[in-house]
């Protein structure tokens, strides 16, 4: 999932793409309102995050054009702001969601998923199983065959990545976009590395692997009946 961050605060910047990326998402930052509209325009993100007050164009701008253009980013607004009236402005402007500052990040998050959910028309499942493996995406609790499995947040990510994606094969690239927040570097080990750690908590002392690795390829996480 890719997400559009439009924030000129440093500090809350670094603080939201820090655990947006540790959820899974990637995110593209830009401090003003004139290089985040441009990319809303011209690339495709699955939610915004968009604060009113921006050098350039503010906030409401942007989220105003968005919807004169038929873009139908869903956006959670950012904002200082906290009366009733300033609320409404956002939503009659086309904002989805309003949160205001200072806000927890479990809160963004939660809003963040809820927009993406709606924007989708999904009704997310909390569990993906697949045979014997199953985790709660609400608690990011894992267990295979009854026994629970502790995950990193990354590990965890990358579990999920390929859950969503049983019975296809992924490659490296497609991995280190979705989970990592970079592009796929094809000197790097990172992908074979954390597969590997992942490997050691979820197939180990198992009967059979689930995690299986398409040699040249990538990866794919079936059950092989």
């Amino acid at each position: 999932m890719n997400v559009l961050l439009i924030e000129d605060d440093v500090k809350i910047a670094s603080f939201v793409t820090k655990g947006l990326n540790e959820a899974g998402y990637v995110v593209d930052h830009y401090i003003n309102g004139t290089d985040g509209l441009a990319a809303a325009k011209q690339e495709i993100h699955d939610a915004g995050v968009i604060d009113i007050m921006l050098p350039g164009i503010d906030g409401l701008s942007i989220i105003d054009e968005l919807r004169g253009s038929n873009i139908n980013l869903p956006v959670l607004i950012l904002s200082a702001k906290r009366s009733v009236d300033d609320r409404v402005k956002g939503f009659d402007t086309g904002g989805d969601d309003y949160l205001t500052k200072p806000f927890a990040f479990s809160e963004l998050l939660a809003r963040l998923q809820a927009l993406i959910r709606r924007a989708n028309h999904i009704v997310e499942p909390n569990n993906i199983t697949v045979h014997d493996l199953s985790i709660d995406i609400r608690t990011r609790k894992v267990k295979r065959g009854g026994k629970k499995i502790v995950l990193q947040p990354r590990e965890f990510s990358l579990l999920e990545y390929l859950m969503r994606n049983s019975e296809r094969i992924v490659s490296k690239s497609m991995i280190m976009e979705h989970v990592w927040d970079y592009n796929f570097d094809p000197h790097t080990n990172v992908v074979e590395a954390r597969v590997c750690r992942l490997r050691e908590k979820i197939d180990k002392d198992f009967e059979f692997p689930l995690i299986h690795t398409i040699r040249g390829v990538g990866y794919v996480l079936k059950h092989d009946s």
